[in-house]
């Protein structure tokens, strides 16, 4: 169960340096990575681009990562030590390096060695920063994907009460009317446990093009995302037919679009743009203004199980 439906989405701790403190911070998880198998520097600086008059931000970090055997490192010695409350997620990536056909074992890699530190685990395969990533949202490969993802992480001995971490699907914002239903398909056919609706967009809308930072290559991020994620959020959530939890996420920086998330269907939400921007009040204005959201409509919580 999640403290609260308000978490850090991944990209902001990518090593696993910070979760306890993100988590004491207020958020209810904390996801970090996307993490590697191997260590990788990512793209060439300058490679984060901000648009403040609107709240956004362009990234082209791809994805660099000190590795799973660092990262591993990293969260064993947190297990050692006093944690902070709160859920962990990792999110893990594939190599810059490896072909799209060799991708499933990269994901294995990390789930072998990650997993036993997760609460829950993240195929994330909808990075626009890293070439070919994308494609393995298609049909055949996700079923691939899906599958052996499953297996990497039931071949884990699993001697806690809790069992094995459930297995969340990243998508992107930028898909085809086919990609969404095709997407909801095998989520429902392979019994995916769940889907992070969505990553940034390769999108610009006319308020981005104008601005001076807007030409920039990478994703989007932040307020000009939240429209678009919204929409295909509740879109996943009629293709899936409520049988798939949805994580909202993609331009959130208020307790009201926190709220638009819940309502369009998602459990839980996450953010990272509106701390880059609101800093640390923006958890508890977030949460008062949900909670008030909440109660005027007759909700007395969120189902984020």
């Amino acid at each position: 169960q999640f403290g609260n439906p308000i978490g850090l989405a991944a990209g902001f701790d990518k090593n696993g340096e910070c979760i306890d403190t993100m988590l004491a911070m207020g958020f209810g998880f904390v996801e970090i990575g996307s993490v590697t198998p191997k260590p990788q520097p990512g793209n060439p600086t300058p490679r984060v681009f901000r648009l403040p008059e609107l709240g956004g931000i362009i990234n082209r970090y791809g994805f660099n990562s000190q590795g799973v055997e660092a990262v591993r490192g990293t969260l064993a010695a947190r297990a050692t030590s006093r944690r902070a409350a709160g859920l962990l997620g990792v999110n893990l990536g594939k190599n810059k390096t490896t072909s799209a056909e060799d991708a499933a074992a990269d994901y294995a890699v990390g789930i072998k060695e990650l997993s036993e530190f997760a609460d829950y685990l993240v195929v994330n395969i909808s990075s626009p920063n890293t070439p070919g990533l994308r494609a393995l949202q298609s049909k055949e490969s996700l079923v691939q994907l899906v599958r052996e993802a499953r297996r990497a992480r039931d071949a884990v001995r699993w001697d806690c009460e809790a069992g094995p971490p459930p297995i969340l699907v990243k998508i992107a914002p930028d898909l085809t009317a086919q990609d969404k239903k095709d997407i909801a398909e095998v989520a429902l056919a392979e019994r995916v446990d769940g889907l992070i609706v969505s990553n940034t967009t390769i999108a610009r809308p006319p308020e981005v093009s104008a601005h001076a930072n807007g030409g920039e290559g990478g994703g989007l991020s932040g307020g000009p995302l939240m429209a678009e994620s919204t929409a295909l959020l509740s879109e996943m959530y009629r293709l899936t037919k409520g049988k798939v939890a949805l994580v909202g996420g993609g331009g959130v920086t208020s307790g009201a679009d926190a709220y638009a998330k819940i309502r369009a269907g998602a459990s839980i939400v996450q953010l990272y743009t509106a701390l880059v921007y609101q800093g640390a009040t923006l958890l508890p204005n977030m949460k008062r203004e949900l909670v008030q959201l909440l109660e005027a409509d007759g909700f007395s919580s969120v189902a984020g199980g």
